[in-house]
Protein backbone atom coordinates (compact mmCIF):
# COMPACT_ATOMS: atom_id res chain seq x y z
CA UNK A 1 0.00 0.00 0.00
CA UNK A 2 1.21 3.67 -0.95
CA UNK A 3 1.34 5.66 1.79
CA UNK A 4 1.41 9.88 1.06
CA UNK A 5 2.93 11.71 3.83
CA UNK A 6 1.23 15.45 3.55
CA UNK A 7 0.01 18.45 5.28
CA UNK A 8 -3.19 19.34 5.51
CA UNK A 9 -2.75 23.15 4.56
CA UNK A 10 -0.06 22.16 1.87
CA UNK A 11 -0.98 23.04 -1.51
CA UNK A 12 1.81 20.52 -3.13
CA UNK A 13 0.28 17.61 -1.20
CA UNK A 14 -3.59 18.72 -2.02
CA UNK A 15 -1.97 18.01 -5.57
CA UNK A 16 -1.15 13.98 -4.57
CA UNK A 17 -4.33 13.69 -2.58
CA UNK A 18 -6.34 14.24 -5.34
CA UNK A 19 -4.59 11.93 -7.95
CA UNK A 20 -4.86 8.69 -4.88
CA UNK A 21 -8.88 9.60 -4.85
CA UNK A 22 -9.04 10.32 -8.99
CA UNK A 23 -7.38 6.49 -8.99
CA UNK A 24 -9.74 5.58 -6.34
CA UNK A 25 -7.05 3.25 -4.89
CA UNK A 26 -6.28 1.73 -1.27
CA UNK A 27 -3.53 4.06 0.11
CA UNK A 28 -2.73 5.38 3.67
CA UNK A 29 -2.38 9.28 4.25
CA UNK A 30 0.05 10.52 7.28
CA UNK A 31 -0.70 13.93 8.44
CA UNK A 32 2.71 15.78 9.10
CA UNK A 33 2.65 18.81 11.44
CA UNK A 34 4.80 21.46 9.34
CA UNK A 35 5.72 23.29 12.25
CA UNK A 36 6.86 19.83 14.31
CA UNK A 37 8.67 18.18 11.64
CA UNK A 38 9.50 14.11 12.51
CA UNK A 39 12.81 13.33 12.27
CA UNK A 40 12.52 10.78 9.64
CA UNK A 41 11.49 13.33 6.94
CA UNK A 42 15.06 14.42 7.10
CA UNK A 43 15.89 10.95 5.80
CA UNK A 44 13.67 10.78 3.31
CA UNK A 45 14.07 13.76 1.58
CA UNK A 46 17.13 16.32 1.37
CA UNK A 47 14.12 19.08 2.10
CA UNK A 48 12.14 17.72 4.88
CA UNK A 49 9.18 18.99 2.71
CA UNK A 50 6.07 17.24 2.19
CA UNK A 51 4.69 15.61 -0.36
CA UNK A 52 6.53 12.16 0.02
CA UNK A 53 5.54 9.16 -1.79
CA UNK A 54 6.54 5.96 -0.28
CA UNK A 55 5.81 2.11 -1.69
CA UNK A 56 7.79 -0.57 -0.21
CA UNK A 57 11.30 0.46 -0.69
CA UNK A 58 10.75 3.14 -3.34
CA UNK A 59 10.36 7.11 -2.26
CA UNK A 60 9.64 10.09 -3.95
CA UNK A 61 9.34 13.54 -3.46
CA UNK A 62 7.90 16.70 -5.40
CA UNK A 63 4.81 16.47 -6.02
CA UNK A 64 4.53 16.32 -9.91
CA UNK A 65 6.94 13.38 -9.94
CA UNK A 66 5.07 11.56 -7.43
CA UNK A 67 1.67 11.94 -9.47
CA UNK A 68 3.52 10.96 -12.67
CA UNK A 69 4.63 7.91 -10.97
CA UNK A 70 0.76 7.12 -9.54
CA UNK A 71 -0.72 7.56 -12.90
CA UNK A 72 2.39 5.10 -14.53
CA UNK A 73 1.64 2.40 -11.81
CA UNK A 74 -2.44 2.74 -11.98
CA UNK A 75 -3.32 4.25 -15.66
CA UNK A 76 -6.90 4.19 -14.84
CA UNK A 77 -8.13 6.84 -15.29
CA UNK A 78 -5.28 8.02 -17.11
CA UNK A 79 -4.24 11.41 -16.14
CA UNK A 80 -0.79 12.28 -18.64
CA UNK A 81 -1.80 12.32 -22.35
CA UNK A 82 -0.91 9.02 -24.05
CA UNK A 83 0.41 11.09 -27.24
CA UNK A 84 3.74 12.08 -26.52
CA UNK A 85 2.98 15.83 -28.03
CA UNK A 86 -0.08 15.99 -25.85
CA UNK A 87 2.44 14.68 -22.74
CA UNK A 88 5.11 17.04 -23.86
CA UNK A 89 2.92 20.08 -23.60
CA UNK A 90 1.93 18.79 -20.39
CA UNK A 91 5.15 18.96 -19.36
CA UNK A 92 5.67 22.29 -20.27
CA UNK A 93 2.67 23.43 -18.47
CA UNK A 94 3.56 21.85 -15.69
CA UNK A 95 7.18 23.61 -15.61
CA UNK A 96 5.55 27.06 -16.26
CA UNK A 97 3.01 26.58 -13.61
CA UNK A 98 5.83 26.17 -11.35
CA UNK A 99 8.06 28.94 -12.45
CA UNK A 100 4.58 31.62 -12.71
CA UNK A 101 2.32 30.47 -9.99
CA UNK A 102 3.70 27.95 -7.60
CA UNK A 103 6.71 30.11 -7.07
CA UNK A 104 4.98 32.78 -5.04
CA UNK A 105 3.38 30.84 -2.76
CA UNK A 106 5.59 30.58 -0.12
CA UNK A 107 6.01 34.53 -0.50
CA UNK A 108 2.57 35.39 0.06
CA UNK A 109 1.96 32.64 2.96
CA UNK A 110 5.36 33.28 4.48
CA UNK A 111 6.51 36.59 3.27
CA UNK A 112 6.01 40.25 4.72
CA UNK A 113 3.79 42.96 3.40
CA UNK A 114 5.42 44.26 0.41
CA UNK A 115 6.08 40.94 -0.95
CA UNK A 116 3.27 39.06 -0.20
CA UNK A 117 1.31 42.07 -1.70
CA UNK A 118 3.53 41.94 -4.84
CA UNK A 119 3.17 37.93 -5.20
CA UNK A 120 -0.49 38.25 -5.15
CA UNK A 121 0.07 40.76 -8.12
CA UNK A 122 1.97 38.29 -10.03
CA UNK A 123 -0.74 35.32 -9.25
CA UNK A 124 -3.22 37.66 -10.26
CA UNK A 125 -2.03 38.10 -13.65
CA UNK A 126 -0.66 35.08 -14.84
CA UNK A 127 -3.92 33.40 -14.17
CA UNK A 128 -6.13 36.45 -15.73
CA UNK A 129 -3.81 35.79 -18.81
CA UNK A 130 -4.68 31.81 -18.91
CA UNK A 131 -8.63 32.63 -18.23
CA UNK A 132 -9.82 32.94 -21.75
CA UNK A 133 -8.48 29.10 -22.22
CA UNK A 134 -11.81 28.63 -20.78
CA UNK A 135 -14.52 29.97 -23.13
CA UNK A 136 -13.46 27.08 -25.55
CA UNK A 137 -12.73 24.03 -23.20
CA UNK A 138 -13.60 22.43 -20.36
CA UNK A 139 -10.17 21.89 -18.46
CA UNK A 140 -6.73 22.74 -19.25
CA UNK A 141 -5.54 20.13 -22.28
CA UNK A 142 -9.44 20.08 -24.04
CA UNK A 143 -12.35 18.05 -22.84
CA UNK A 144 -10.60 15.58 -20.77
CA UNK A 145 -9.56 16.18 -17.06
CA UNK A 146 -5.88 16.03 -16.38
CA UNK A 147 -2.96 16.41 -14.50
CA UNK A 148 -2.80 19.82 -15.42
CA UNK A 149 -6.17 20.14 -13.87
CA UNK A 150 -4.77 18.49 -10.79
CA UNK A 151 -1.76 20.90 -10.42
CA UNK A 152 -3.40 24.00 -10.69
CA UNK A 153 -5.95 22.69 -8.61
CA UNK A 154 -5.00 24.09 -5.32
CA UNK A 155 -4.05 27.79 -6.24
CA UNK A 156 -7.38 28.20 -7.81
CA UNK A 157 -8.99 26.59 -4.17
CA UNK A 158 -7.06 29.22 -2.06
CA UNK A 159 -7.50 32.20 -4.08
CA UNK A 160 -9.99 33.86 -1.58
CA UNK A 161 -7.79 32.54 1.42
CA UNK A 162 -4.19 34.26 -0.55
CA UNK A 163 -6.89 37.74 -0.76
CA UNK A 164 -6.52 37.39 -4.51
CA UNK A 165 -9.50 38.58 -6.79
CA UNK A 166 -9.65 37.97 -10.48
CA UNK A 167 -11.45 40.67 -12.69
CA UNK A 168 -14.35 39.76 -14.08
CA UNK A 169 -12.88 39.16 -17.55
CA UNK A 170 -11.92 35.73 -15.78
CA UNK A 171 -15.19 34.43 -15.25
CA UNK A 172 -14.04 31.87 -17.23
CA UNK A 173 -11.92 30.49 -15.16
CA UNK A 174 -13.81 31.05 -12.27
CA UNK A 175 -16.62 28.67 -13.79
CA UNK A 176 -13.70 25.92 -14.59
CA UNK A 177 -12.79 26.43 -10.92
CA UNK A 178 -16.12 25.27 -10.02
CA UNK A 179 -16.22 22.19 -12.01
CA UNK A 180 -13.23 21.16 -10.33
CA UNK A 181 -14.16 21.60 -6.93
CA UNK A 182 -17.46 19.62 -7.53
CA UNK A 183 -15.34 16.58 -8.85
CA UNK A 184 -15.83 14.12 -6.10
CA UNK A 185 -12.44 12.91 -5.68
CA UNK A 186 -11.47 16.98 -4.97
CA UNK A 187 -14.09 16.81 -2.29
CA UNK A 188 -12.47 13.65 -0.69
CA UNK A 189 -9.01 15.21 -0.86
CA UNK A 190 -9.92 18.52 0.50
CA UNK A 191 -12.17 18.08 3.44
CA UNK A 192 -9.43 17.43 5.97
CA UNK A 193 -7.75 20.24 4.29
CA UNK A 194 -10.94 23.30 4.13
CA UNK A 195 -11.11 21.68 8.04
CA UNK A 196 -7.87 22.77 9.05
CA UNK A 197 -7.73 25.76 6.87
CA UNK A 198 -10.55 27.52 8.72
CA UNK A 199 -9.33 27.16 12.10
Amino acid sequence: MMTLYSATTCPFSHRCRIVLYEKGMDFQIIDVDLHNRPEDLAVMTPTGAVPILVERDLILYESNIINEYIDDRFPHPQLIPADPVMRARARLFLHRFEQELFCHIDLIENGNQKTADKARVLVHDNLSIIAPVFTKQKFMLGDDFSILDVAIAPLLWRLNHYGIELPRQAAPLLKYAERLFSRPAFIDALTASEKAMRK
